[in-house]
């Protein structure tokens, strides 16, 4: 019996090594196999070898510039050629980010207006924030959302959507003004940056101008010793968006003051109810809280403040 076990262990030791064996086989055979696949494309990649190797002047030697034709380099003179110091004085590039500042008609090319878009897109918050209707609406969200209590309901995210969508409700006809009478004109060539820059403005002047007060532009337009006659074509847009910003700074604030009221009403009877029956040490917001979302849903909170806060710029 014992010699039968030792048989057994002995056939299962010698299965093992010969499993490794043939593993190991297999392993080389694959190997082989990939080194004689593998050296033919080795060899053949090899094979194409430049022999010329002399000297090449790779802005005079080659066919095509890469930068452009052999008229259009981008050096106009060859470097070191300039002879006085008037020519030193010359803009010496051709091809690439080029500005026409003499005798010409003050045009950007294609590189660098790519390089003003994306620097508009990369400003394009901070306009969004202080030329449109955006401040006043998430400046009165957020006190919505404060006076009723819940500090992360709506969150964050979906406040600042909601208040992008309305702005873009809002401004659409002077986003609308601003493309047939600029954009179009521009992308057409019948007017030149200037011209461009000057007309885009004008549906946003005649837009925060409405909504400014004057007391604002008359105390930017001190501070920076202007004197104004009450026209609008005599305000310049550096006092124009400031005036704007505190005027809707002042409007956010009025009605978030509003929305506060019936919530505060709310907080007092709560706490007056709890303190006639002894629950001095129970917070009135915990339990006010429940009452203040019922008030706001059977008064149909959203649509009422939605809808007020649209119409407040009509």
């Amino acid at each position: 019996m014992g010699k039968n076990r030792g048989d057994g262990k002995f056939n299962t030791h010698i299965k093992k090594h010969l499993r490794k064996g043939i593993i190991s086989a297999l392993a080389c055979l694959f190997m082989a196999a990939f080194v004689a696949f593998a050296t033919p494309l080795t060899t053949e990649a090899t094979e194409n070898v430049i022999e010329d190797t002399t000297p090449t002047d790779p802005t005079t030697d080659r066919d095509e510039q890469l930068t452009g034709s052999q008229n259009e380099r981008t050096n106009i003179n060859d470097p070191g050629s300039a002879e006085t110091p008037e020519d030193l004085k010359e803009l010496n590039i051709a091809n690439t980010v080029t500005v026409t500042y003499d005798n010409g008609n003050g045009s950007l090319n294609g590189a660098l207006r790519i390089l003003i878009t994306l620097t508009l897109i990369s400003l394009a918050p901070t306009l969004l924030v202080m030329m449109t209707s955006f401040t006043r609406i998430i400046v009165a969200l957020h006190f919505t959302r404060t006076a009723i209590g819940t500090q992360t309901s709506p969150p964050n995210l979906v406040m600042i959507g909601i208040a992008l969508f309305m702005t873009l409700f809002i401004m659409q006809p002077t986003l609308t003004e601003a493309y047939n009478t600029a954009v179009i004109p521009f992308e057409n060539g019948d007017m030149d940056q200037q011209e461009f820059m000057t007309e885009v403005m004008k549906p946003f002047r005649h837009f925060m101008y409405g909504q400014t007060q004057t007391k604002d532009v008359r105390l930017f337009m001190q501070i920076d010793g202007l004197d104004w006659d009450g026209e609008l074509e005599s305000i310049p847009n550096v006092v124009l968006i400031p005036s704007f910003i505190v005027s809707e700074l002042r409007t956010a604030f009025i009605i978030g003051f509003l929305i506060y009221i019936p919530f505060i009403v709310i907080d007092m009877v709560v706490a007056s109810v709890l303190m006639s029956m002894g629950m001095m040490m129970l917070p009135p917001t915990t339990i006010s809280l429940p009452f203040k979302i019922l008030l706001f849903v059977l008064a149909d909170g959203w649509s009422l403040i939605i809808g007020n806060l649209v119409k407040s710029f009509y």
